[in-house]
């Protein structure tokens, strides 16, 4: 049965049309619809008019039905259509079912969506009621306060494209905001500032491959929505983990307001990249959506089917497990969203062309009745997928439920966020006792987390600050959290921060403070680079980026967020260190071929893979890692190299670092290790200096070398009279 809004529709003819592929597709002559609901007892297709009212002209009931999916095809539609879904079935919130016809919904499929949602009262399904009485059913519109789904062509002229396929070891991150690195930068045009085609544009390209970044991991850009909260405080979801269009590219940072414009202007982003040789990461929000809890707004999945899509706790059906924070949680085990997830990442991959995946809260997307289990259904079908196991796949291993924590065991080829590696590190240039044993693991790719992984120290993403938190810049400076702007009396952000800020809370024009500052970054990176593993470096933390101390900063789409350009020209010291660290790691294949070191020797020769030294020059041993009060160390790392072109004396020679640390308070005489490799050793980084060595300076073995308190020193071996020492 159809129904009509007006008489012009008489044109309109709807065809049974088929199951597959989910969500609205258009095949030149005419669009394919086709919804999943398991308890719905009818689906209507809403049409709306193109112009600025969104007029809703048409409700088309779907009544050909393939299993659980409601499907038809209608002729002579095409891209640029806007459409959503009313679903009808019982509203029985206590059984777990909230469906509503009143409220329009999205396509869980949709390509494309037309603006933001900013949440109107209509937008909840019931009417406010009081503890202990029934949900009664809000029967206000809420079409005329839904952004609608949009019917795209999704043919693109990718000319020869293709993804650049860094091997993890060459692999550098950079995790940035869309919006927030380029919103301020003077140098791009004003029409595209904060946007797609801004985070692409010449400056930036510049600024990345500068650097030598080969990846840039962008913060969520599935489609998401504010919290009515935030939006009444006049503030708003920056960060964007809040999602209800798992397909759909954010209008938010688009250039265009041509319907569906989004779409082109995203993947014109990914081929400009992809032709700088630079690979693009998704941060992606399967775990829950912006829906939120019992008392949240109907805006789609809710509305199509409560019961599949959530987690619903089984002595209420009426409220939503909550293992992430925000209210819900994904049911993931469900075939439905498991067949959601599966193909929103392929989309991504096959239509967009994206080179990978950071999985927030990756530990949901394991969870089965029991808890989180790494052969979940929905995890199996990512790693044995022949596209999505061919790039690169980084979970977040942890949620906020009992046993969410999972860290070192998500299966391959995932890697995963260490926030052991961040903690331990911290700590440890903070002076903490207790820190150098695990400081020896994180050093050395975390193998008592990796070790039974095929990709070995690759399985470990190693960062010092990133977006969640204080940035390397406030790490030094501030000692709490500053988070007074986001109107929650700064009881939100974490306490453990395990920052220092060298005797002054904030900012300082005091120089002696400044300085030790910026020797403390310089340790921070340094280690970062030099560790086994993969690095992942904030956008900005390269130049100084500050948010004030605000270490919560998801709602602050303003200057506390944004990259300040102008800090970036003065701080070009800091800029250079890390560009010189980041060419050293990628000319050192022992930094960057992901395997773990035991101290055995190698190849029967007389030099072993990794030696630990205490600061006097003489080997660990057992008694020296129990000392707590140890914060002076050093590492030698020897390796051959993959392919030999000369001797093994001289490969060895070519690939073999010392790594002296001294996180102590006090000047310490280190003692350069004696090595059977070499007798003479260059200074390559002494993070003492705020400018880069350009001499050519030597010590032989058993010197002595000053390190000043808080310092890391790096040196290679160079061939005996190669030059006077």
């Amino acid at each position: 049965m159809r129904t009509k809004v007006n008489e012009e529709l008489e044109s309109i003819k709807l065809e049974t049309g088929s199951p597959e592929p989910l969500g609205a597709i258009w095949d030149g002559g005419g669009v394919n619809f086709a919804i999943y609901s398991e308890h719905a007892q009818m689906v209507e297709l809403c049409l709306f008019s193109r112009n600025q009212e969104q007029r809703e002209y048409a409700k088309i009931e779907l009544n050909s039905k393939t299993g659980n999916i409601w499907h038809g095809y209608i002729p002579g539609l095409g891209p640029g259509q806007l459409y959503g879904y009313r679903v009808y079935g019982s509203y029985e919130p206590e059984s777990g079912q909230r469906f509503n016809s009143k409220k329009l919904l999205l396509d869980p499929y949709a390509r494309a969506i037309t603006g933001e949602i900013n949440l109107d009262d209509s937008h909840y399904d019931f009417i406010a009621h009081k503890p202990g009485t029934e949900f009664i059913a809000d029967l206000r519109d809420s079409a005329p306060f839904m952004p609608k789904s949009i019917v795209i062509d999704t043919s693109f002229d990718w000319g020869d494209d293709s993804p650049p396929q860094i091997p993890w070891g060459d692999t550098i991150i950079y995790e940035v905001h869309v919006k927030g690195f380029t919103i301020l930068n003077s140098e791009i045009s004003e029409s595209i500032r904060g946007t797609y085609s801004g985070l692409c544009s010449a400056p930036v390209i510049e600024h990345l491959k500068s650097l030598g970044i080969t990846a840039v991991e962008l913060m969520p850009v599935h489609h998401s929505v504010s919290e009515r909260r935030l939006v009444n405080n006049s503030l708003t979801n920056y960060w964007g983990y809040n999602s209800i269009g798992f397909f759909a590219p954010d209008p938010r940072f688009s250039s265009t307001v041509e319907y569906g414009g989004q779409v082109v202007e995203f993947k014109n982003m990914v081929k400009a990249f992809h032709k700088e040789g630079i690979e693009v990461l998704l941060d992606v929000v399967y775990n829950h959506t912006a829906e939120g809890g019992s008392k949240g707004p109907t805006l789609s999945f809710r509305g199509i089917d409560n019961i599949s899509y959530y987690r619903l706790k089984k002595n209420d059906l009426k409220l939503y497990e909550n293992y992430t924070g925000t209210g819900n949680t994904i049911r993931a085990s469900q075939p439905c969203v498991i067949k959601l997830i599966i193909d929103s990442l392929k989309y991504w991959v096959e239509e967009m062309h994206v080179d990978g995946f950071r999985f927030d809260l990756a530990t949901v997307l394991g969870r089965e009745e029991l808890g989180f289990h790494k052969y979940h259904p929905l995890l199996e079908s990512i790693c044995n997928d022949p596209i999505l196991s061919g790039v690169k796949l980084i979970a977040e291993p942890w949620d906020l439920g009992w046993g969410g924590y999972q860290v070192g065991n998500f299966p391959d080829p995932f890697s995963e966020w260490n926030d052991k590696y961040r903690n331990t590190v911290r700590r440890f240039w903070r002076g903490d006792s207790g820190q150098a044993a695990d400081m020896a693991y994180r050093l050395s790719g975390s193998n008592n987390l990796y070790e039974l992984r095929s990709k070995g120290s690759h399985s470990s993403i190693n960062y010092v600050s990133s977006h969640d938190g204080f940035t390397l810049e406030d790490l030094v400076s501030y000692e709490n959290k500053h988070n007074l702007a986001n109107l929650e009396n700064n009881k939100d952000g974490t306490d453990g921060n395990f920052s220092y800020n060298f005797g002054y809370e904030g900012q300082t024009d005091n120089k002696e403070i400044l300085d030790r500052r910026e020797r403390q970054k310089r340790n921070f990176l340094a280690t970062l680079f030099l560790s086994q593993g993969i690095p992942m470096l904030l956008a900005g933390d390269e130049s100084g980026r500050t948010q004030k101390g605000n270490n919560n900063a998801y709602c602050q789409d303003n200057s506390i967020s944004w990259m300040n350009w102008n800090l970036s020209k003065s701080n070009k010291d800091l800029f250079e260190f890390t560009k010189c660290l980041i060419q050293i790691r990628l000319n050192y294949p022992i930094l960057t071929d992901g395997q773990f070191f035991h101290g055995h020797f190698i190849n029967g020769s007389n030099y072993r893979d990794l030696t630990w030294y205490m600061s006097d020059g003489n080997e660990f041993s057992h008694k020296n890692w129990q000392n707590y009060e140890l914060r002076s160390f050093a590492l030698v790392l020897a390796h051959e190299k993959t392919t030999k072109t000369h001797e093994n004396e001289v490969t060895i020679l070519e690939n073999t670092l010392i790594i002296l640390l001294n996180a102590s308070t006090e000047t310490i005489e280190f003692t350069i290790p004696e090595s059977n490799i070499s007798t003479a050793w260059e200074v390559l980084i002494d993070t003492s200096s705020n400018t880069l060595n350009k001499e050519f300076v030597l010590f032989s073995s058993g010197a002595k070398y000053k390190m000043i308190d808080k310092s890391l020193v790096l040196l290679k071996p160079v061939k005996p009279n190669s030059h006077e020492y």
